[in-house]
């Protein structure tokens, strides 16, 4: 089993039926490109659709992955919910399976709540979990959860949970918030972007890599930079991935990045999203990926 996570992985997005219920199928299709492209898997995430599905829907989709043979080692689902036992539920299930990571949001319904509560909170899922494989990812996302982590309470946890908190994921949008992380220095913590437009920032200031939307979409790419951080043409590449990204991001970002696999597939169930968001207009889809085909960007092998 992988002990802590580097690189990139992808918050891959959740295929639905005609009947809005998750196509396991598409899903294990879509993460087996993924991994063909050294893109893990952080399933359940923002941009999965994650809080349209409910717990059972996602133990039954993790079980589908598995029985699919996809390597439990590139997994990292998203796990933190509202409820703290719908939380230790899904957690547990994914330690179970040996999922090498869980991405776990704080509690995110009530705001204004203070460190003390969250921190409680965390302890109470990793005592009830009582799985010594369990290793925690933070998600720190306060533009959508409003609900965050500060770096006081990153330390507090790391020191009481040295071996289960692990790293993080900072969607905050601050560079200065995550460079904050990184000069705590704490024992190999691993400390992921939330976009790859950091991507080259957090891998020169001792970053791990990125968990980023558009992984989905261009992820060799993104890939190719982790990996090439330190050559002479990574300013380069940090703007041609720039210039997708802000391609994508001038849509909604889901409805955005499923017309996106769509078109690039050839598969218009992947259109599909969960209300209460909407699909992607035909016209503003065809607008996309004219967009995107303009600037040379292809999928291959999806």
């Amino acid at each position: 089993m992988t002990d802590r996570f580097s690189g990139v992985l992808s918050p891959v997005v959740t295929p639905f039926v005609n009947d809005l219920g998750p196509d396991a199928d598409r899903l294990i299709a879509q993460c087996q490109w993924l991994l063909s492209q050294n893109v893990g898997l952080a399933v359940f995430g923002t941009n999965s659709e994650a809080n349209s599905l409910s717990v059972d829907e996602k133990i039954v989709l993790l079980d589908r992955l598995v029985e699919a043979g996809i390597d439990t080692n590139r997994m990292m689902p998203g796990t933190g919910c509202c409820a703290l036992t719908d939380t230790v539920k899904l957690t547990a299930h994914a330690a179970k399976l040996r999922c090498a990571g869980t991405l776990m949001l704080p509690p995110f319904y009530y705001k204004g709540v203070s460190d003390d509560g969250i921190f409680a909170n965390f302890a109470e899922v990793i005592e009830r979990v009582g799985n010594e494989s369990l290793r925690i990812y933070l998600y720190h996302i306060p533009p959508v959860a409003q609900v965050g982590f500060s770096t006081d309470l990153i330390e507090r946890l790391v020191i009481r949970y040295p071996k289960i908190i692990v790293g993080i994921k900072d969607s905050s949008g601050d560079w200065k918030n995550t460079f904050a992380m990184l000069e705590r220095k704490w024992d190999d913590f691993r400390v992921f972007v939330g976009s790859e437009s950091f991507l080259l920032a957090n891998m020169r200031s001792g970053g791990a890599g990125c968990i980023s939307a558009t992984a989905n979409v261009n992820p060799a790419a993104i890939y190719h930079l982790y990996q090439t951080w330190q050559d002479d043409d990574a300013d380069s590449q940090q703007q041609a991935l720039d210039e997708i990204r802000s391609t994508v991001m001038a849509y909604p970002m889901i409805p955005a990045l499923k017309a996106t696999v769509a078109e690039f597939s050839g598969d218009d169930q992947w259109r599909t999203v969960r209300p209460p968001l909407v699909n992607l207009a035909k016209d503003k889809s065809a607008e996309l990926a004219a967009a995107l085909r303009n600037k040379g960007f292809e999928m291959p092998g999806l």
